[in-house]
C-alpha cells in the first residue's frame, strides 16, 4: 500500500491510455478510514507562451477547438514531448504555431490548472526579442495569428473573451511582471 497524502493507494489500474491522457483508477483507503476509489485523468505537461514586442503588442491564436466545440483565442501553448524540458517545449511550440523565436524567456511558473480530478501541469513563459519566420502547425492545425495590445488580451480575460485556464494565469501574471497589475 502507498501513502499518499492523507489517502491510502492500495492498487491502480490504468482505464484508458493514448499519447495525450490517461485515465487512472485507483482503489484507496479515503482519508475517514473507509475504502473506496478515486478517478484521475492525467494530461501531457504543457507550456503556454505569451510573445510581447518591444512596442506592448502580443500574438495570440484563434483556432477551432474540437473538446468545446467552438473557437478560442488563446496564447501559444502545447505538450512537452518526453525527454523534453519545459523551455525547449515553449521554444519548439512558439516557432510552430507562430513562427516566431525569441531572444529572451522570463519563467513564469507552473500551475495546475484542476487539481480535484486531473494532472496536467502547465509551464508559463514570456517571450521577448521576437524574430518572425514561416509557422509549421501540426497537420490538423488551422491557427489564425493575432496581433492586440497587451492591454487588450488583458480586458479579454477580465471579460471572458479568453478562457483558456493557462492563457487567462499566464496574462494576469504577465500584467503583474510588468507592472500593470
Amino acid at each position: 500500500m502507498k501513502q499518499h497524502g492523507p489517502w491510502k493507494i492500495r492498487s491502480s489500474e490504468t482505464k484508458y491510455k493514448n499519447p495525450w491522457i490517461e485515465v487512472r483508477e485507483d482503489q484507496v483507503i479515503q482519508p475517514n478510514g473507509k475504502p473506496g476509489i478515486f478517478g484521475t485523468l492525467i494530461i501531457k505537461a504543457g507550456v503556454c507562451i505569451l510573445p510581447l514586442d518591444d512596442k506592448g503588442f502580443v500574438y495570440l491564436t484563434k483556432e477551432f477547438h474540437y473538446a468545446v466545440g467552438h473557437t478560442t483565442i488563446e496564447v501559444v501553448s502545447g505538450g512537452i514531448d518526453k525527454g523534453e524540458n519545459s523551455l525547449h517545449a515553449a521554444k519548439r511550440e512558439l516557432e510552430e504555431e507562430l513562427g516566431i523565436r525569441a531572444e529572451e524567456w522570463i519563467d513564469l511558473g507552473r500551475i495546475d490548472p484542476f487539481t480535484s480530478y486531473i494532472n496536467s501541469p502547465e509551464y508559463l513563459y514570456i517571450a521577448r526579442k521576437l524574430a518572425f519566420i514561416e509557422a509549421s502547425p501540426e497537420e490538423v492545425e488551422i491557427i489564425e495569428m493575432l496581433k492586440i495590445s497587451f492591454d487588450d488580451a488583458l480586458n479579454m480575460v477580465m471579460k471572458s473573451e479568453i478562457t483558456h485556464g493557462g492563457s487567462c494565469a499566464l496574462i494576469l501574471k504577465a500584467a503583474r511582471y510588468l507592472g500593470k497589475l
